[in-house]
């Protein structure tokens, strides 16, 4: 894959190998130096040899790969100059999506798909609340409880404060507290878009790995300039669909050209206030989801946003300028430059610091996966749009999408919240009835003992609402033990729907 031309006097091509797209990659720089560009001339790349990719849209301007950009005078100059003969506009097929449903088809999971672990993070919730969350999801499983919106949550937080006193005997303390502030964290989630994240249709990874009938792979590109509002909700969303990748596919080992590539743009956000034991697992998730034919390529401004055990992943760099301004600046400028195998014909650090928009710092994985030295390359042009896209234009690539009819219309099955408002309702029913109950007469009453026995009192079950109870509690333990929960706290592989 065609990246651009060495800058250098020699002007040899700069190229990325396709069968090493799957050991991630990094493009960082400045605001303004081209790294947008520079993820659509990738995009479109991958597109080309076959490989879908997802990549979010935060600024409104990679919605352009789905146009053909216009053949300017300084656009044709940049292709004479790197020898691209063939060069010509065109469009990638594109598939829009929209957390929020208005700038492309709604994406949506469950929250038991989610998990506690990424959850507590979007909620921002201390320890101690993260563990009853914990004993919540636990408790629903163990009740073979759907949760699949924040309306099952809200109710099944509500019936174990109800019922805290049972349920701390079972699984530990619940403090009336902690339910309350995460009861409030949820109207936050909420209030930021959180409750048309989490409900059904449920987002088919599938959809994701398509190729279009001439065999380009499909871009799916999503709309966050409105999400990137929310930095939590943002960064819980892209790890619970990195997670996902990670559960549900197969090892396929090293292949020709990657299954998917993944793009995380303002990848800083990922790493802001993580715990160090989700970022364990995040590193974790870096590290083997290589083997199942995933390429992960992060975005950011300054390499170091990154932990240095994720960096040390990123076999293919994509360095734009950096301005040291600042004593960070200038920190991020050295931790830069010695993330590259350096090249006798200049200074990695200088560099950084002078390079032109269009211009970045380069190191891929060639033969044998071994890294080449860094070079100076003048970036290939994308063939798309440069810029954002009309509505209209949004409107009718949407209109054409093959998985319009699957996911714009909500459907809210039987869940935790209908199951808990049946039951107390028929709780309610039973006190009411048991109120009204006129007084037997003394032989009824001294005949009434076995009817108590079976069917109980106001005051007691009776045995027959006992072993139906119990029966039912039986089904969901069983129905828990099939639910496995993956590395990030969602549930994995083959159990992830109920």
């Amino acid at each position: 894959m065609f990246l651009g031309k060495s800058d250098l006097g020699h002007g040899a091509p700069v190229t990325l190998q396709s069968r090493y797209g799957n050991r991630h990659g990094l493009v960082a720089g400045a605001t303004g130096t081209g790294k947008s560009v520079s993820l659509m001339v990738l995009t479109e790349a991958f597109s080309r040899i076959g490989t879908p990719v997802f990549i979010a849209d935060v600024k409104g301007d990679i919605a352009g790969l789905a146009m053909p950009g216009t053949p300017g005078e300084r656009l044709q100059q940049r292709a004479a100059q790197l020898g691209l003969g063939d060069f010509r506009p065109e469009a990638s097929p594109v598939i829009f999506w929209d957390l929020f449903g208005e700038l492309g088809h709604p994406v949506r999971t469950t929250v038991s798909q989610v998990g506690p672990t990424l959850l507590a993070r979007m909620l921002e919730l201390n320890d101690t609340q993260a563990g009853v969350l914990d004993i919540v999801f636990k408790l629903a499983d163990d009740e073979g409880l759907l949760l699949l919106d924040l309306d099952d949550l809200r109710a099944l937080l509500g019936f174990a404060q109800e019922n805290a006193k049972d349920i701390s005997q079972r699984y530990g303390l619940i403090a009336g507290q902690s339910v309350a502030a995460i009861q409030r964290a949820l109207l936050r989630l909420e209030q930021a878009g959180g409750k048309r994240f989490f409900g059904e249709p449920a987002l088919e990874l599938a959809d994701l790995m398509r190729q279009d009938m001439s065999g380009r792979g499909v871009i799916s590109i999503l709309a966050a300039d409105k999400l990137i509002l929310s930095p939590r909700l943002y960064s819980g969303f892209l790890l619970w669909l990195l997670s996902e990748l990670f559960e549900t596919l197969p090892e396929v080992g090293d292949l020709d050209a990657p299954k998917l590539v993944f793009v995380f743009d303002e990848a800083h956000l990922l790493f802001h206030d993580c715990p160090p034991a989700l970022r364990q697992r995040i590193e974790q998730v870096v590290r083997l989801i290589r083997s199942k034919g995933v390429g992960v390529y992060f975005c950011s401004q300054q390499p170091d946003d990154l932990p240095s055990e994720v960096l040390a992943q990123l076999g293919n760099r994509i360095q734009h300028a950096l301005r040291a301004f600042t004593p960070r600046d200038q920190k991020a400028v050295r931790v830069a430059a010695e993330t590259f195998v350096p090249n006798p014909a200049f200074k990695v650090a200088e560099a950084i610091t002078t390079l032109g928009v269009g211009e970045a710092l380069v190191s891929t994985l060639q033969d044998k996966g071994i890294p080449t030295p860094v070079e100076k390359v003048m970036m290939a042009p994308p063939r798309c749009r440069m810029g954002a896209i009309t509505p209209e234009e949004r409107a009718a690539v949407r209109a054409r999408s093959p998985v319009g009819g699957r996911y714009d219309n909500e459907v809210n099955r039987e869940s935790a919240y209908e199951i808990l408002s049946r039951r107390a309702e028929q709780a309610a029913a039973t006190r009411e009835a048991a109120k009204a109950r006129p007084e037997a007469d003394n032989t009824a009453q001294r005949g009434g003992w076995l009817k108590d026995f079976l069917f109980g009192t106001g005051r007691r079950q009776g045995a027959i609402e006992a072993t139906a109870k119990s029966a039912m509690r039986t089904v969901g333990n069983q129905l828990g033990r099939q639910i496995l929960r993956g590395v990030l706290g969602g549930m994995a592989g083959g159990s992830r729907r109920r």
